[in-house]
């Protein structure tokens, strides 16, 4: 990871971390980059609800045409959108604006490459120099070799058309909810769903600016949950500020996260000859219960570090067919290179159907270890991970767990912040050694 690129794009507080005069010049620099060799280039720019994407949008914008490039602009749509039309569109670059599943006062400024894959590193890594003032200043064009911005939202339409053609059911007589956590969906999901006959009722699908995630969407699924309930739902689907994962809660109101999706689809395409080498891409925070479940009808599984983007480069590295996270970005590959989650809830609601059955039916098989996550604000989350007496303990915790559990000790990608996850038999077993490996934290100066 670089000084201001993470593992999910350029990510900070509006104004603070994440500035207009950022977002021009990386804009200029994309605009200059993919213009070389006098081709003229072409950035397709999305962005989320949030007040500040807005501001986001047109310096990007700004800092492409400065430099001769045309901005298409989709305006308020979902990061796995841009992902389609920068690689059937044939667009040189994509930009989405979103902080993802961050508070409305943070943002980000994620980047795709002509694949749909998050940009090389390469790439960002000569952005953080030009940022930095390393490399020298990229020229302006003048006159008629100036850029425009083009208003494109016959894009967005392409991209709807695209997910309807996708399921091989009709959604005739179910009754879904979809929670659009006030963020990119809310434009995209109702369309998707009504187009294939499902009874749809929506919630927290009134963004104003400050209340995207807001206890709404798919880390905050209680509202979800007691309305499926309530109004005795199918099943219900909720996404996150740029709709690029995507949570369940089935009939009964039980929550089918990620690494129940990855059970559910990943048996169906191994039933149905679609999982290539009858591999699973999953993640290290992905459940013992997961694993147990995949041994039990022989579907095998790769681990990879946390971040869609490395079960994308495992999918693609390895050619499997399928992967994901537990916080429920899930990677069909024959259908997108990012994590989708209107893709996602369309996949299993073909599955139900087609095996005439309900979502808690097909997720009974995974039984889910205990499993607690903890994140500790730090002060210098490197330093933090570095420590001898920070990882002694961790590896004393490692091993009086045994087979029986594990420890995963990570820096986040986007935060100033470290994250301590215990899996064990027992949730009273992973909180003591939480506190364990937070106490040692505290003690040696890093809480913040």
């Amino acid at each position: 990871m670089g000084k201001y690129f993470g593992t999910d794009g350029f990510r900070g507080e509006a104004n603070v971390t994440l500035t207009a005069d950022h977002a021009f010049k990386i804009g200029k620099f994309l605009g200059y980059y993919y213009s070389r060799n006098n081709n003229k280039c072409r950035v397709v720019i999305g962005k989320d609800t949030r007040r500040s994407s807005y501001m986001f949008e047109y310096a990007i914008a700004a800092g492409i045409t400065s430099t001769g490039a045309d901005a298409y602009l989709l305006h308020v749509t979902s990061t796995p959108s841009i992902s389609y039309l920068v690689r059937t569109e044939q667009f040189d670059v994509g930009v989405m604006i979103s902080a993802s599943h961050n508070v409305y006062s943070d943002n980000g400024i994620k980047l795709i490459n002509g694949n749909g894959e998050k940009l090389e590193e390469s790439v960002t890594d000569m952005i953080e120099d030009y940022l930095d003032n390393k490399i020298p200043e990229v020229p302006y064009a003048t006159k008629t070799n100036i850029g425009r911005t083009v208003d494109y939202f016959a894009g967005r339409n392409r991209y709807l058309g695209y997910l309807i053609s996708i399921p091989m059911n009709s959604f005739k007589d179910k009754k879904v909810a979809l929670d659009l956590a006030n963020g990119s969906a809310f434009q995209i999901a109702q369309g998707v769903f009504n187009a294939l006959g499902a009874e749809t009722y929506v919630i927290n699908n009134n963004p104003n600016g400050s209340n995207i995630n807001d206890n709404a969407g798919s880390t905050h699924i209680e509202g979800l949950k007691r309305y499926v309930i309530e109004n005795k739902m199918d099943v219900g689907f909720a996404f996150d500020g740029d709709a690029d994962r995507c949570m369940a809660v089935d009939e009964m109101g039980n929550v089918v996260d990620g690494d129940k999706i990855l059970y559910i689809c990943g048996k169906d395409m191994k039933e149905n000859g679609k999982l290539k080498k009858d591999t699973v891409v999953t993640t290290v925070m992905s459940n013992l219960g997961l694993y147990k479940a995949f041994d039990n009808i022989g579907i095998k599984y790769e681990k990879t570090a946390v971040g869609d983007k490395y079960v994308q480069a495992c999918i693609k590295e390895n050619d499997y067919s399928f992967g994901g996270e537990q916080s429920g970005h899930i990677i069909f590959a024959k259908y997108a290179n990012t994590g989708d989650g209107v893709l996602t809830a369309l996949k299993l609601m073909d599955v139900m159907i087609s095996k005439k059955t309900t979502l808690g039916e097909l997720a009974k098989d995974v039984i889910l270890y205990p499993q607690v996550l903890k994140n500790v604000k730090v002060n210098d989350k490197n330093k933090c991970m570095n420590d001898e007496e920070i990882i002694q303990k961790g590896k004393e915790i490692e091993k009086e767990l045994g087979d029986n559990g594990r420890l995963l000790l990570r820096a986040s990608g986007t935060e100033n912040v470290v994250r301590i996850m215990i899996e064990a038999d027992d949730k009273k077993i992973c909180d003591n050694y939480i506190k364990q490996i937070e106490d040692v934290i505290i003690k040696r100066g890093y809480a913040s």
